[in-house]
């Protein structure tokens, strides 16, 4: 078994470097909805609670993607969830210690008849992609839903690897 490396030795400094150059600020940690944490480390992975595209601690918008909302803006919503999952990493363990994102599970508030799971959860990977380069390629799950808490569109839990 090899030795995990971080993304950068510098304490994260150079991801940070990367979501200023995206125009991205890490936002506060989204404060749990009921009983559970938003991030848990166990050996070197971290398990990221489902997160919500809350801003502020409000939803952009709400509804079922595929009638409410646009695929276009379901995707712009799991970037924000993703950037959530970022923030509670980086609370719990610093985003210097991720190694890799190793397995995204989202999870879309559908529409009758909408099958557009793996674009709106696109959203998500790209910033995980944007931000950390090849460590933030990862397996997936896109999975449609009924309902979401709160009446979200969209949903997103992260399992990342940490040194």
């Amino acid at each position: 078994m090899t030795t995990p490396v971080p993304v950068s030795g510098d304490g994260g400094a150079e991801i940070y470097a990367k979501l200023a150059e995206l125009g991205l600020t890490l936002p506060s940690v989204v404060p749990p909805l009921a009983a559970y944490v938003p991030a848990v480390q166990t050996g070197n992975y971290v398990y990221v609670s489902g997160q919500l595209p809350l801003v502020d601690g409000k939803l952009p918008a709400a509804g079922k993607v595929g009638a409410d909302v646009t695929p276009e803006q379901g995707a712009e919503l799991a970037r924000i969830c993703a950037l959530n999952a970022l923030a509670a990493i980086d609370a719990l363990v610093g985003l210097g210690r991720v190694v890799k994102i190793v397995k995204v599970t989202g999870f879309v508030a559908s529409a009758s008849g909408f099958t557009g799971q793996p674009a709106v959860i696109n959203g998500a990977s790209q910033l995980f992609g944007d931000v950390l380069g090849e460590q933030g390629r990862h397996a997936r799950s896109a999975v449609g839903v009924a309902e979401l808490p709160l009446g979200a569109p969209v949903e997103v839990e992260v399992i990342a690897e940490v040194g």
